[in-house]
């Protein structure tokens, strides 16, 4: 019992003198004094931070008192900046972005879209536009095959796939995109004429530089896939432009005239292969028809001299009757031969009416071969008429 005594009169004993040290514990003593409360709280602060607890003015503080106040303020500020730091490392990655995130100066991962935390201080984050294609122009004065001087103006459409690459190969990638795009667009140029140049050789010209940038950005790992090239219309110096001008002119009008001149060709070719295989058509069928009336012919003379041979006086009358009859019906004229030697010509007028106008136009062709047979034939009559009177005297 004694010490449990002397416990509670010492515990009574640390009372009492917190009591009469603590200035807001006395009810008869006021408010203190406003330097007082500031130097009692600079004296706690210098005792947080390992200083000496000075006295202040009336009584002064005790540095017992100290150390649990400074503990407190530790902790709770520590707990602060714990969940600040914690919240700091809270970050969200867009669905067209990807986050490159190094440890230490180090590559850790790469991180896709959502809500993502990384230590503060700890992780660096880089985020990197990966779907979007994105644009770059530029234009520039440029020497051509044949020693001209153009501008050229050139666009460049690219996406990030490799946002690591792109992140930590190249120190500045964009700008190694520019000296490559510059340095494939002037090769193009110098190894192409300025009429390809200035006309229709674009999208050949596009094609290489986009082949040979798309090579150099793959040399420097730079992470940079190259979608698209176009380059717009290229235009001369303002001091050469008119004579460039005539030239693509004159380029022009030669273009129209030889499309024209294919057009008719078209147009007059076919013609005329039509007409050559119609008359080398003809020609044949006029070839077969004179091989065919040969052929009969021959054949006729064959069957006329087996009977020319069998009854020549018979054949012979039959073959005069027939060259008869063949000139005297295309004849306007007919002789009618009379017994006694009297030969009487009568002219059918009707006839003559009725063949005026086929005269007309057979007459003007073979004038030679009717007057020729009609000679013959003539000369047949009066040798019969001879042979006749011959035979009458007898």
């Amino acid at each position: 019992m004694a010490s449990n005594t002397t416990v509670m009169n010492s515990g009574d004993d640390r009372d009492k003198d917190k009591r009469r040290d603590d200035p807001w514990s006395s009810p008869e003593q006021g408010p203190p004094d406003l330097d007082e409360a500031l130097n009692k709280m600079r004296d706690q602060l210098r005792g947080i931070f390992g200083g000496k607890g000075g006295g202040g003015q009336g009584g002064g503080g005790r540095s017992g008192g100290g150390p649990g106040i400074s503990s407190g303020v530790i902790g709770m500020a520590v707990v602060v900046l714990l969940a600040i730091w914690l919240f700091a490392g809270i970050y969200q990655v867009d669905e067209k972005e990807r986050g490159v995130i190094l440890r230490l100066g180090k590559y850790h991962e790469t991180v896709g879209p959502g809500l993502h935390w990384n230590p503060l201080l700890i992780d660096q984050r880089f985020t990197v536009l990966v779907t979007q294609e994105q644009d770059y122009s530029s234009r520039g004065l440029m020497l051509t095959q044949d020693e001209n001087i153009v501008e050229v103006p050139i666009s460049v459409q690219y996406n990030i796939p490799d946002p690591k690459a792109f992140i930590l190969n190249v120190k500045d990638p964009i700008t190694s995109l520019k000296h490559a795009t510059d340095s494939a667009l002037r090769h193009v140029v110098g190894s192409t004429k300025s009429n390809n140049v200035l006309s229709d050789g674009r999208e050949l010209m596009a094609e290489e530089t986009k082949q040979r940038l798309q090579t150099y950005l793959d040399s420097y790992q730079t992470g940079i896939a190259i979608t698209r090239v176009n380059i717009l219309k290229a235009e001369p110096p303002s001091a050469v432009k008119s004579a460039f001008d005539d030239v693509i002119a004159a380029k022009e009008d030669k273009e129209r005239f030889v499309n024209e001149a294919e057009a008719y060709a078209n147009g007059i070719v076919p013609e005329s292969r039509g007409k050559a295989q119609r008359i080398l058509q003809e020609a044949i069928g006029y070839r077969d028809r004179l091989i065919a009336e040969a052929l009969g012919d021959a054949q006729r003379f064959d069957q006329l001299f087996i009977e020319y041979r069998k009854a020549p006086k018979v054949t012979r009358e039959r073959l005069y009757l027939d060259a008869v009859e063949q000139v005297m019906k295309n004849s306007s004229k007919i002789l009618v031969d009379v017994e006694g030697g009297n030969n009487m010509m009568y002219l059918p007028l009707d006839k003559l009416a009725s063949q005026s106008s086929a005269q007309e136009t057979s007459a003007s062709a073979q004038p030679e071969l009717a007057s020729k047979i009609a000679r013959e034939v003539l000369d047949q009559l009066r040798r019969e008429q001879s042979r006749s009177r011959r035979s009458e005297g007898r």
